[in-house]
C-alpha cells in the first residue's frame, strides 16, 4: 500500500510540473521534536517538495509532500528512527513580496515498522530573500492515537 501511494505522489508531481503558471519548490529543514515526540527523539531532518499555482496576486494553492526522519534517542537503542511521508494540500498567503503565511493539510504516511501515520497539519511563516531562495519556520503535527509534533526551521529553493 505504501509503495502504491508513493508512486501516486511521484506521478502527481510529474504531472503538475507540466503546468504553465506554477512554482516548484524544494526545501530542507531541521526540526526539534516537542511533546510526546521529544520523549523519544532528539532531532529530525526533512526534505520538502511542493508545487503551487497562483490563484491571485496574493494567494497560492497546490500540493506538497516530502520525507522526514526523526532520530531516536540513544536510550532507545535498537528502535527504528521515526519516518513520515506527508501528502498534503498546500496554501500560501503572500503578505508582501517577501513575507508569507502558509499551511499544509493532509495525511502523513508512517514509513517505519509500527508507524501508522496520521492526520498531518503544518502551519508556517516564511521570508523570501529572492524569487529562488527563502526560509521558513513551521510547526508540524501528526495525529493518530497520539501526537507527533516538531518545530522546524527550513530553507526553500524555487526551481
Amino acid at each position: 500500500m505504501k509503495k502504491i501511494i508513493l508512486v501516486a505522489v511521484v506521478a502527481l508531481f510529474g504531472f503538475t510540473m507540466n503546468a504553465q503558471n506554477g512554482d516548484f519548490k524544494v526545501g530542507l529543514n531541521g526540526a526539534l521534536p516537542i511533546g510526546d515526540a521529544g520523549d523519544v527523539s532528539s532531532f529530525s531532518i526533512g526534505l520538502d517538495v511542493a508545487y503551487l499555482w497562483d490563484v491571485s496576486e496574493k494567494f497560492d494553492v497546490g500540493v506538497a509532500s516530502g520525507f522526514t526522519n526523526a532520530f531516536i534517542k540513544d536510550e532507545f537503542e535498537g528502535a527504528d528512527n521515526v519516518q513520515f511521508l506527508p501528502i498534503a494540500g498546500a496554501a500560501r498567503y503572500n503578505v508582501s513580496s517577501d513575507f508569507f503565511l502558509g499551511a499544509d493539510l493532509g495525511y502523513a504516511i508512517g514509513i517505519n515498522d509500527g508507524n501508522e501515520g496520521g492526520f498531518y497539519y503544518r502551519p508556517k511563516v516564511g521570508y523570501n530573500f529572492s524569487e529562488k531562495v527563502g526560509i521558513n519556520l513551521s510547526y508540524t503535527g501528526i495525529s493518530n492515537d497520539g501526537d507527533w509534533s516538531t518545530i522546524a526551521l527550513g530553507v526553500e529553493f524555487g526551481l
